[in-house]
This record gives structure tokens, sequence and C-alpha cells, in this order.
């Protein structure tokens, strides 16, 4: 029996055969991954349960056919309770006034919240918001841009591009001599680029690594490391803020960690985070602004195997709030208003479209806010 043989809710014979079971099992499975991680790719829900993307697709649409979950491009997002009222709300509204194509690079981290945001605003504006999820490729992301421009069905366009490199420069470029206007959503042209049509929405990731050292600083802290992601967008800002908000403390950054955290998912993982330990061991570092979440709890794990107490030994803050409650002990970290970023995106692309070009071109950025917990409340010890 192949898996799409087990794809079905009824049996052969219209009763509830083992084909329905199989089903609704599946189902509950796939809505049990919605749930924790806010959506799902067809891709790697196929790998997880074992059987195709065919069946998985259609087990996504039986879902959104119950209202269950939102089906986007390869995947399917969490359907909220405010996405059904506002759905409704829409629904009485008549047809749509816009519709809006959105490019994200990820469905499983950090994103979902932002689409959320962006679908629940879209809904109350009367726009449809089309969404396609890419990678951090940026010829990927520019496929993925293209096919909804290249229709001629969508008004205007948000994204989340590279903006790192001659690629990235050369993709953000494409972006402003578009016809139609274009919202970024937690990017930014470099100023240097003289870009004039793009819009942006984004969290000052800047501020937010400035909170980070200020808390630890507070806390008794004067040798506060950083750790941050090789390929992040993010990164860049934080390491910004970090050496900012060090210097404005009369701190010396030479002393402490400056270390890149690539993929700690993989087999040399332990060696990785071994040696960023040693390092804030020898280097006398007592705190750690770590990039991002998943890392930072790998490296609290790695810690606790060691015996380095945390706090105690190591105070660690996080960067995004995505799981860093469930760290043990509990995280700190700051929290990017991420469905706000949705929210106001949608709203500024709807201005946009509103007022034409007697707007002014509009940039904003939103400050990220400091959620404290075990992790970081204990001074160093002598």
């Amino acid at each position: 029996m192949s898996d799409d043989d087990v794809s079905g809710d009824r049996g052969p014979t219209g009763g509830t055969g083992p084909s329905q079971v199989f089903g609704i099992e599946r189902r509950e499975r796939i809505m049990d991954e919605v749930r924790r991680n806010g959506s799902v790719v067809v891709r790697e829900l196929a790998v997880l349960l074992g059987v195709t993307e065919l069946t998985i697709r259609r087990d996504i649409t039986a879902l959104a056919d119950l209202g269950l979950v939102t089906r986007v491009h390869g995947g399917a997002t969490a359907r909220s309770s405010l996405d059904q009222t506002v759905a409704r709300s829409a629904d009485a509204a008549g047809p749509a006034r816009y519709r809006i194509g959105m490019v994200v690079p990820s469905l499983s981290y950090y994103w979902p919240q932002i689409v959320n945001g962006a679908r629940a605003t879209a809904a109350l504006s009367r726009s449809q918001l089309v969404l396609r999820g890419s990678s951090y490729d940026p010829a990927d992301q520019r496929r993925q841009m293209a096919a909804l421009v290249e229709t001629g069905g969508i008004h205007g366009l948000i994204a989340a591009p590279d903006t790192a490199g001659q690629d990235g420069y050369a993709l953000l470029a494409w972006l402003d001599a578009l016809p139609i206007p274009v919202v970024l959503a937690e990017r930014r042209a470099p100023s240097s680029l003289a870009l004039r049509s793009l819009e942006w929405v984004t969290t000052d990731h800047e501020f937010g690594a400035v909170l980070a050292v200020r808390h630890l600083y507070e806390q008794g802290h004067r040798r506060i490391g950083i750790a941050a992601a090789r390929h992040s967008p993010t990164s860049d800002h934080l390491r910004r803020g970090w050496a900012r908000a060090s210097a404005d403390l009369g701190l010396d950054t030479g002393l402490t960690v400056n270390a890149e955290i690539d993929d700690v998912e993989n087999g040399a993982r332990d060696a990785r985070l071994g040696a960023l330990v040693d390092e804030c061991l020898a280097t006398g570092t007592t705190a750690l602004f770590v990039h991002a979440d998943p890392q930072a709890i790998l490296l609290e794990h790695h810690c606790l195997d060691r015996g380095v107490r945390i706090p105690q030994d190591l105070a660690i803050v996080a960067y995004d709030d995505e799981v860093a409650e469930n760290g043990e002990p509990p995280i700190t970290a700051l929290r990017p208003p991420k469905q706000h970023i949705g929210r106001m995106a949608v709203e500024t692309m709807v201005a946009r479209l509103s007022e034409g070009r007697r707007r002014p071109t509009q940039r904003t950025q939103v400050l990220p806010e400091l959620q404290v917990r075990a992790s970081s409340l204990t001074a160093p010890t002598a």
C-alpha cells in the first residue's frame, strides 16, 4: 500500500477503514507541527511523515477547507481566531481592493508571525495577500518575486530580500525599479545605493543590541561578548549595537568574545560550542549576547553539561525570542515586534497604493523589547 492509499478520509466501502484512520492521524501530526511552529513546509513534512509531497498537499488542502490552516506557496501557516474574524469581515465587505504579493525567506522560523500580522491587516483593509516562501538565496528570492510581478496580478510587493554584497545590491536595485510599489519587511537598503522608491518597515536591531549590553552591564558584567549567526542579515546590526554600547560604557571589546556561530546543528556542533565556551573562560567573558534563540539554547545545554553555571558563570541574552523561554533556565531575549512589522508593512503598502506619488517615501524603524528571564539575572561571581 502506498502512502497515497492512506490519504483519504473514507474507507473503500464508505465507512471508517484503515485509510481514514491513517489520514486523520497524519493530519493531527500536521496540526501539531503548525501549532508548534506557526507554519509548515510541504517537503519537510513529507520527510518527517514518510509520505509523498502530493499526499501532504492533499492533507493541507483538507485542513484549509476546514478552516484550520491557511495554505501558502510551499506549505501552510496557522489560522488564528483573528484571521478568521477579519476574513469574515472582508467577505462581508466585498471584493478586495488590492492584491499584495509577499515573499519571505522562511515559513518555519521568525517569519510566520510577520505573515500573520500582514494577513490580518490585509483582510481588514479589504486587500488580498498573495504569499510565497523562498530561501535566503538571492537568485531564489528574485525568482519568487518575479513570478508574482510578471503575472501582472498584484498591485504591490512586500519583500524581505538579501541586502548584502553585489547580489543583494543588484536585487535591491531591481526592486527599486519595478513599476509597482515595493515595501521591504525587516530589511533596509544601504544609504550608499541612493535608492529612492523603496519603502521599509524594520526592527531597530542595533538598538536591541544596545539594550542587551546595558542590561548585562547593570547586572554587574564588564566583559560582555557577542556570538552571532554568520549569514544572518541581522548580525551586522547587532554587532554595531554591541560595539557602540560597549564603547559608550567604557568596555573594551578587544578583551571579550566576538564570535560567529554558523550551522550548529551538524556533526561539528559540540566542537564549535566547546571552542566558544573555552574562549569565554579564557578571556574572562562573563556574559554573552547570542543570535539567535536556537544557538543560545544549544550553548546553554553545552555549558550545563560541562558544569558551567548559567547565569553564575556565564549569563546569556538571546535575540529573536522565538523559543528562548524554553531554555533551562529560561533565557533572557530581545523580542522584535514581528506581528507589528507585518501589520505596518501592509499599512504602508495600502497607504502608498491609495495616495500614489503624492505620498512621501516612508521608512520606519520599530523598537524590540527586552524580555528578562533567569539566564541573565545574577551578577558574575568574584
